[in-house]
């Protein structure tokens, strides 16, 4: 053969490649498209703003990827405790967890500020501070080495203790055995009102209640209505300490297998969500409330200058729970300084 000839042969060969080359590069990108992506949501709680934001995000997921995210949402702890649940979303088993903040302490001590108590006056403000960019930052950026992704932060709720015994006065506190969530921001603070804080996940406080191992727990009234914890106590105080808030991780395994455009719909369909959430949570929080009462349960508020000494009482809980560990204060100054901004 003559050096023309190879010459031509060689050139077909090249172009022969070229086109097989160019239709598997299609292929792989139609198949990338056609291909689906399952997102399991958990979640603790049930028809409070969390379970509201989680199937308003499925939906939107579920629209704008065309399909190829798969959303299921398992409220109240259908894949398991809070900590497996986080473990879950970890380890990829699970690809997404609402959950508040402080049950996060294991994987970042920083996760825990939000639960100062203090920080904000009011749903509104609560939603102004999630919303500000160095808390979003800081919050959402925290786990990104252990295994998270984290797209939106939003308050859930403000913080009421349900007691078997009513709980009327200050003095009320002392002695009782109060459930908190696992943050020091919260055991130091009931510890101050002289009560014994016993940190425990939600589905526990219930039985825990019943067969006498707690006298009260501090969580939401949207927790408190929805999930009939009337079976159990009847008289919810509200304190409005601290600020319940709601974190959504998504598992980092999952998020980084996701076509760029999909993980794109990922994030700005959470941050749309968490825009949002504030009327609804705002409704949500007063269908609670008159649930209660509706049910025969009976809501109490401390009197005027009882509710003032709680919030002196807890005004240096923040600063003296971070002061001894670098990181958690700079973490909390961040959060303060957002607060006073955002008033």
């Amino acid at each position: 053969m003559n050096i023309v000839k190879r010459h031509c042969v060689t050139r077909a060969a090249v172009a022969a490649g070229m086109i097989v080359l160019s239709s598997t590069l299609a292929l792989n990108a139609a198949l990338a498209q056609d291909k689906t992506y399952t997102m399991k949501m958990t979640l603790p709680t049930l028809n409070d703003p969390s379970y509201f934001f989680a199937k308003n995000y499925a939906a939107a997921l579920e629209k704008d990827s065309g399909g190829r995210i798969k959303t299921e949402i398992y409220p109240a702890s259908q894949l398991g405790s809070i900590p497996r649940q986080i473990e879950g979303t970890q380890f990829g088993a699970i690809q997404c967890a609402l959950i508040p903040p402080e049950f996060f302490v294991g994987v970042d001590e920083r996760f825990e500020v939000m639960a100062a108590p203090g920080l904000v006056d009011s749903m509104d403000h609560g939603q102004r501070l999630a919303a500000d960019p160095a808390v979003k930052k800081l919050m959402l950026g925290l786990g990104a080495d252990k295994g998270l992704h984290g797209v939106a932060l939003f308050m859930n709720s403000p913080s009421s203790v349900i007691a078997k015994a009513p709980i009327r006065h200050l003095a009320d506190f002392k002695g009782k055995k109060i459930r908190v969530l696992a943050s020091q921001f919260q055991t130091q603070a009931i510890a101050r009102l002289g009560a014994t804080p016993v940190a425990m996940t939600l589905g526990d406080v219930v039985p825990a209640m019943q067969q006498g191992a707690i006298d009260g727990a501090i969580g939401g009234i949207v927790v408190w209505t929805p999930m009939h914890f009337q079976d159990a106590a009847k008289y919810v105080t509200e304190t409005g300490q601290p600020a319940v808030y709601a974190i959504v991780e998504v598992s980092k395994t999952w998020y980084d297998a996701l076509p760029a455009d999909l993980q794109k719909i990922v994030d700005s369909d959470a941050a749309a969500g968490q825009a949002a959430i504030g009327p609804v949570a705002s409704e949500i929080v007063n269908k609670a409330r008159k649930g209660w009462t509706d049910t025969g349960g009976e809501l109490i508020s401390l009197p005027g200058d009882e509710q003032a000494d709680m919030m002196k009482t807890f005004s240096s809980v923040g600063a003296d729970v971070s002061k001894t560990k670098p990181l958690l204060n700079d973490a909390y100054k961040i959060v303060t300084d957002a607060a006073q901004r955002t008033k």
